[in-house]
């Protein structure tokens, strides 16, 4: 039930972006998303064709040295690759859609903290006290937030992708895979209204952990709707604000509020 319910946040964003006081504030973000996709539909395009052929030409040499007395491996690895490629091509697209939000999210990192800061006043009324926090000063705490969560994408990514190289262990690579980008989308988005009551990174992941299911679901969907074509040009916003709203219902602010150094 917590996973469907950490969902139903993402699908609440998109109702949340189209009111007036808060519609001003999902244009640049917007118009990033429009750009990076663009950009990775065309690379993840090129890319993922050539790679394709590639392994199924090596296939094809493998298959054809085998003796006869191996004939059937042939027709067990034809039949298989019906079921992992889509897996495979699917993970593809999710590193790079993963990877390419967190660039789009590090350039409108700024606007994406105003944009959940709307969000708040309009779902609740009121907002964290920037206290003496300028707009440049905020700007630079939220790019540092980006590039820590590159980071801590990164570390975790690549022993993954290497898990793709691995006979036999890389059958299980892409449910890996889908597994890390959903928790990795809610760390992303999440971030957003944490990061404007100054929670830091530790505690964020520590909330992550207390409410997994939520996490889970909220991310799962913003996974799955990166891959939609056109639809994903209005993820990111959209994340943003249902980011918010579940931040917002499940807070606990007394309780691991930790300033954040710019």
């Amino acid at each position: 039930m917590q996973f469907l319910s950490g969902a139903s946040f993402f699908l609440k964003g998109f109702r949340l972006i189209l009111k007036p006081n808060i519609r001003r504030f999902t244009l640049i973000p917007f118009a990033i998303n429009i750009i990076l996709f663009v950009a990775v539909i065309a690379i993840g395009y090129g890319y993922t064709s050539e790679f394709i052929l590639s392994f199924t030409d090596r296939l094809e040499q493998w298959i054809a040295q085998l003796p006869s007395w191996l004939s059937w491996l042939a027709v067990v690895a034809n039949a298989l690759q019906w079921i992992i490629w889509p897996l495979f091509i699917l993970s593809g697209l999710l590193f790079l859609f993963v990877f390419f939000s967190m660039i789009a999210n590090l350039i409108a990192a700024p606007f994406n903290g105003y944009l959940a800061e709307a969000v708040e006043l309009h779902l609740t009324g009121e907002v964290q006290d920037p206290g003496d926090n300028k707009p440049l000063k905020d700007g630079l705490i939220a790019i540092m937030h980006e590039l820590r969560k590159i980071a801590y994408f990164m570390l975790r990514a690549i022993p993954l992708l290497i898990l793709f190289l691995i006979p036999v262990i890389n059958v299980a690579a892409p449910i890996l895979w889908l597994i890390f980008s959903s928790w990795m989308l809610a760390v992303e988005y999440l971030d957003y209204p944490m990061s404007n009551h100054r929670i830091a990174f530790k505690q964020q992941l520590a909330r992550h952990k207390r409410q997994r299911g939520l996490s889970f679901g909220f991310g799962a969907l913003v996974a799955f709707a990166n891959t939609v074509p056109v639809f994903n040009f209005i993820v990111m916003p959209s994340a943003v604000a249902g980011a918010t709203a579940l931040f917002c219902k499940t807070n606990e602010r007394n309780n691991d509020i930790n300033t954040i150094k710019p």
